[in-house]
């Protein structure tokens, strides 16, 4: 087949690559002049996805791969079209900002041909691939879907780091507009895709039909808000048991060992492109669903309340130094989506702290691009909080934070023996 891949991003770039992989001949588009360059030169624009260099060099040495800025190039005459554009959330009203999206559609709109499957892949709000996007693309192609293209909803399903091995692990979820589209939308996904043996699913693993476009974008909005939900209460627990001089990992171990229980960990924050986005999407069309709102407020408020804690326990955080460790949303990955660094660093700055932030994936210039002072460890700070669970952190050591009064350790992930001697919260434990 001959696939055009829409945005070459985190998610983009490894389909495209797994397509190539299949045997297939793929051109992925994208905005960003640059990612192109690297790309079609053979260099991995994101370091840290597993597999991701090697794909890449094999894939251009097949002639399987190349990448465009020009949708002219990429949309005629492909046999489908995979979009990955990502979609924001407005900071003040929690509103999805379908600008990109919106854009990227109306470009491949330009130059579709009749025969083409338009898969979006790009997590939407109920009721967005048929009630927003076909009819866009229907007006500004001039084609009739359901009779000269077929529009499917197949959200991804992975996680950065790993994410050749997911396409393998998790059923492909697809749910098109037609029978017809849903037919095609089968036959592409088993065609660009091979699956492990799962025992454990109740059929068997592959191409799963949810019969809708509905309900294929419902089911990537539960299980990621329920996750956000599930995170919201052990945060929950967490706060709790810290005022009780209660362990609340404890607790939560014992409670896991029971078949029908799967608390999650709590944490000083979440972040990522997903969890913290798509509850809000989820509310966008069901504002009653009070039990989502109530969780994302609670996530969203850990950090500030963390700070608050340290700011009791010292009596006053104005004028101390403190450093927050971890830029990155979550360990080992370069990203800050989200992350809990930017509400953390807000919450010690309004009570009058000088901060600092450190995290090894960055360089000094990296963090002073994302707005902080860079920290040294070895430099003297009187109070830290750690924000990223980097493996880094795990041997952390009074020695390397002199003068520390206070660690805050909003991931419980370093070791207590360590840190005799020196007052440590950690979230979760009285």
């Amino acid at each position: 087949m001959r696939i055009a891949v829409v945005a070459l991003g985190k998610i983009g770039l490894p389909l495209a690559l797994q397509f190539a992989d299949r045997g297939h001949d793929v051109i992925g588009v994208d905005v960003n002049a640059a990612a192109v360059e690297t790309i079609n030169a053979g260099i991995e624009p994101f370091p840290g996805e597993a597999h991701l260099q090697e794909k890449l060099t094999a894939a251009l040495a097949a002639g399987r791969l190349r990448a465009t800025t020009d949708y002219a190039e990429a949309i005629p005459g492909a046999d489908a079209v995979v979009v990955v554009v990502p979609l924001f959330v407005d900071e003040v009203t929690a509103e999805p900002e379908f600008g990109w999206m919106d854009q990227a559609t109306a470009s491949l709109a330009a130059h579709l041909t009749p025969g083409t499957l338009v898969s979006y892949e790009t997590t939407l709000p109920v009721g967005t691939t048929r009630g927003r996007f076909a009819p866009a693309i229907e007006r500004l192609s001039g084609l009739t879907e359901g009779e000269d293209f077929h529009v499917v909803f197949s959200p991804e399903r992975v996680y950065s780091g790993r994410i050749f091995a997911d396409l393998r692990k998790y059923p492909k979820l697809i749910g098109a507009l037609s029978d017809e589209g849903g037919r095609r939308a089968r036959e592409f996904y088993d065609a660009v895709l091979e699956f492990d043996v799962r025992p454990d699913l109740a059929r068997a693993n592959g191409v799963w039909d949810l019969g809708s476009a509905e309900a294929a974008e419902m089911a990537k909005l539960a299980e990621t808000t329920y996750r956000d939900v599930n995170i919201g209460l052990a945060n929950q627990f967490a706060l709790y048991a810290a005022d009780n001089g209660i362990d609340v990992y404890e607790v939560i171990e014992a409670c896991n060992s029971q078949v029908f229980s799967h608390i999650h960990r709590p944490g000083i924050a979440v972040g990522g492109h997903c969890i913290p986005v798509y509850p809000k999407l989820y509310l966008s069309t069901d504002p009653d669903a009070d039990i989502v709102r109530t969780a994302r407020e609670l996530n969203e408020s850990m950090p500030a309340r963390l700070v608050e804690r340290a700011a009791e326990m010292l009596g006053s955080l104005s004028g101390l130094r403190t450093v927050v460790l971890g830029a990155a949303y979550r360990g080992g990955v370069k990203e800050t989506a989200f992350s809990g660094v930017f509400p953390t660093v807000e919450a010690l700055r309004a009570r009058g702290a000088e901060v600092a932030v450190h995290d090894p994936l960055y360089t000094d210039e990296e963090l002073r691009r994302l707005g902080f002072e860079p920290y040294h460890l070895g430099d003297a700070v009187d109070v830290a909080i750690l924000q990223t669970d980097h493996a880094d952190y795990r041997e952390l050591e009074p020695a390397q934070l002199p003068g520390i009064s206070l660690l805050v350790d909003g991931r419980a992930a370093t070791d207590a023996e360590r840190w005799v001697g020196v007052p440590r919260l950690v979230v979760g434990r009285g």
